[in-house]
């Protein structure tokens, strides 16, 4: 395999896939590098450890934003997965594909052929969902999705939903099926106990393959391009260089910002940013790198007046039994994220599907794990999902030593901007409920002080956090569309040879998580190589609120400004 058929860069999400799915052809063989280590590590596989991977070194980028101007200069975090399994073996493990009319959106975009109906095979292709298969969902695919421990140990989980229901929105037993909208619990990539990552789910399996050669701490310095094909790439291993040729293809799945940050140090990219860089254009595509986006956060904390929350199990001796129970025997608190409730809603009458999400926590805590007081608290992880602001990732230079700059551009429309005052008033509302209100004590943040529009607005500015969801820097689109870099499968536009598959392509962000659709692309993608032509489409139906145009919500109107109350004010 000196000179394998498909080369593949990076071994994450849409990576572990792609390596699966075509080396199932035993005609085919396939070089997959990745610049990271193996995951085989403990705080990877187990559930309740999440945040402990993407706060050490070994297993992230470490990347960070230039000063956001909008949300006063903060430069944010942006960590990615440096390992086998990429992202999917550092995220919060949340399973969601997205809101069908994400798809027909991308459709609408330019990316001909994305709609829902032709997405929702390779959904299903991808998953084992816990509850068996329907139409709408797989039961026999390599991703096993669970619900962690079901909300069976804590109550808070269900009274969140029960709030919910009490404030006038619907209930959802499965917002990746028929329903997205509404209230319901959260389903995760945990495979009886344990990270099920691409990794786990897809690489594990096919590893000793003949066909496939995995070569880990393999960094890919630039791609080799020929007249206009891409031949071959330059990586560097344990202090040495090499150069790799394919027969076939090569396939860069380094993520949304890896990928336009690896094109661009090969020539490939907008003209302007390569001169800067010192580097010699081969191929000026203005779109690679532009068009970032991600989801945007704030953390809505309550003390808790009974002593059931997370914040009490997080001594030394809890720790240590929540352990042995998952090195034993995998289950217990450390076999789940722990957000195993959340919502999807529409922040005003008049949008037609979600554009805010919710993930619960029955617990008060910072991302890196830690208490975020003393005593015990819950909170909800909430913010738009459907962000209009638009950011760039472009390099320095050729050195694969200098990190790229990467700018979100949070905040910088408006439109993002009332979103998340309604998410301020509308959660105030739900935790009001009777269900939720019995538990409420104090409004930790924002506070019983953050009321007024500027109010919310400075508080956010101030508190808001990314919650990791970069994409849509190599963006599908139609030949017409000067800022598209990829063809409807795919393929880097203007060259032979190269495609890229990951979170990179999607034309705009979906609604939720990004892990479940950076999967069905690569499950799609795959089959685009391999030459199989999807299976006849069947037009499942998808539930939209029939009221939207005239109704925030089936139970009543939503509180005003001055009705929003904070609960035990």
């Amino acid at each position: 395999m000196d000179e394998p058929d498909y080369i593949i860069v990076g071994a994450g999400s849409a990576g572990c896939v792609l390596a699966a799915r075509l080396t199932e052809d035993e005609s085919n063989n396939v070089t997959l590098l990745e610049a990271g280590r193996n995951d085989k590590s403990v705080i990877i596989k187990m559930p309740a450890a999440l945040s402990m991977p993407m706060n050490t070194k070994r297993f992230n980028w470490g990347f960070k934003s230039q000063p956001e101007p909008f949300v006063e200069n903060r430069v944010m975090d942006c960590p990615r997965g440096l390992c086998v399994g990429g992202s999917s073996s550092i995220n919060g493990m949340v399973y969601v594909r997205g809101h069908a009319r994400d798809f027909d959106q991308w459709e609408a975009h330019g990316a001909t052929g994305w709609n829902y109906q032709s997405c929702l095979p390779y959904f299903r292709k991808a998953e084992t969902w816990i509850a068996g298969g329907d139409s709408y969902r797989g039961d026999d695919g390599p991703l096993a999705v669970s619900l962690g421990n079901e909300m069976r140990l804590n109550p808070l989980y269900k009274a969140f939903i029960d709030s919910g229901q009490q404030a006038g929105y619907p209930v959802t037993h499965d917002y990746n099926g028929y329903q997205q909208e509404g209230f319901g619990p959260m389903q995760m990539t945990v495979d009886r106990g344990v990270r099920a990552s691409t990794a786990h789910a897809y690489l594990r399996p096919c590893e000793n393959r003949p066909n496939l050669r995995i070569l880990t701490n393999a960094l890919v310095n630039r791609i080799v391009v020929r007249n206009q094909k891409a031949v071959g790439i330059e990586y560097q291993r344990n202090g040495k260089f090499f150069k790799l040729r394919a027969k076939k293809e090569i396939i860069i799945s380094c993520g949304s910002i890896g990928s336009p940050v690896l094109l661009q140090r090969s020539g490939i990219g907008p003209k302007k940013i390569l001169d800067n860089a010192g580097i010699k254009c081969v191929i000026n595509l203005p779109g690679v790198g532009q068009n970032l986006q991600d989801h945007l956060e704030i953390y809505f904390q309550h003390q808790c007046k009974e002593p059931i929350s997370l914040n009490g199990k997080i001594g030394v001796i809890d720790k240590s039994i929540i352990a042995a129970s998952w090195l034993f025997f995998k289950r217990g608190l450390g076999a789940t994220n722990h957000f195993e409730s959340c919502a999807f809603i529409r922040s005003n009458a008049g949008i037609e599907w979600p554009d805010i999400q919710y993930h619960f926590l029955p617990g008060a805590m910072r991302y890196d794990g830690r208490a975020a007081f003393k005593g015990h608290g819950f909170q909800v992880h909430v913010g738009p999902t459907r962000p209009a602001s638009r950011g760039h990732v472009h390099i320095r230079s050729g050195k694969v030593s200098d990190s790229p700059l990467i700018f979100f551009n949070y905040l910088a429309e408006e439109s993002d901007k009332k979103t998340f005052r309604q998410c301020i008033h509308l959660t105030r509302d739900i935790f009001s409920q009777p269900a939720m209100s019995k538990y409420c004590g104090v409004e930790i943040q924002p506070g019983c002080s953050v009321k007024s529009d500027e109010d919310i607005d400075a508080w956010v500015r101030r508190n808001c956090e990314s919650a990791y969801h970069p994409s849509c820097t190599c963006r599908i689109g139609s030949d017409e569309d000067s800022g598209a870099v990829l063809d409807n499968e795919c393929r880097v536009k203007g060259l032979e040879c190269l495609r890229i598959v990951d979170s990179s392509v999607f034309p705009v962000i979906t609604n939720g998580n990004i892990n479940a659709p950076t999967i069905m692309v690569a499950e799609r993608v795959a089959d685009m190589i391999k030459g199989i032509e999807m299976s006849e489409q069947r037009k499942e139906k998808v539930w939209i609120d029939p009221n939207w145009e005239i109704q925030q919500r089936a139970g009543h109107s939503p509180p005003t400004r001055a009705e929003s109350r904070i609960p035990n004010e």
